[in-house]
């Protein structure tokens, strides 16, 4: 029973985590935020790419805190994420417009949060086809 309360406590951090991150870059994404702007001009996917990801997080962020459906918004989240580790390491660079990294490092920890998740609700998931 001890494991099952430590594994429903870290469920719950991880989850919290990445969906606190989703949720606050939202912001900066739907207000057209400078920041936001260039990097997704620097991927040539401004604004629809900004608009689709906001919304990719924010559904992700919603599921992730419902616990019925925690482990699909891991698996959204760690698509989506992966997407901008990926637009970091090949064209953006891990620093952004003198953020210092913010955003990469940002974006492992969601990484991180994300695959955790996964892990621990792996039981959970089902495919019904």
């Amino acid at each position: 029973m001890q494991t099952s309360k430590w594994k429903t406590i870290l469920s719950w951090a991880l989850r919290i985590a990445a969906a606190l991150i989703f949720l606050q870059t939202l912001y900066f994404k739907f207000t057209g935020a400078p920041e936001s702007v260039y990097i997704f001009q620097t991927l040539g996917a401004e604004p629809w790419g900004r608009y689709a990801s906001g919304v990719a997080e924010m559904v992700a962020a919603i599921l992730l805190l419902v616990p019925r459906t925690a482990w699909m918004g891991a698996g959204l989240g760690l698509g989506v994420i992966s997407g901008a580790l990926v637009s970091h390491l090949t064209k953006l660079g891990i620093e952004v417009q003198g953020d210092g990294g913010t955003l990469f490092y940002l974006a492992i920890v969601v990484f991180v949060c994300c695959a955790g998740v996964l892990w621990l609700h792996r039981k959970e998931i089902q495919f019904k086809f």
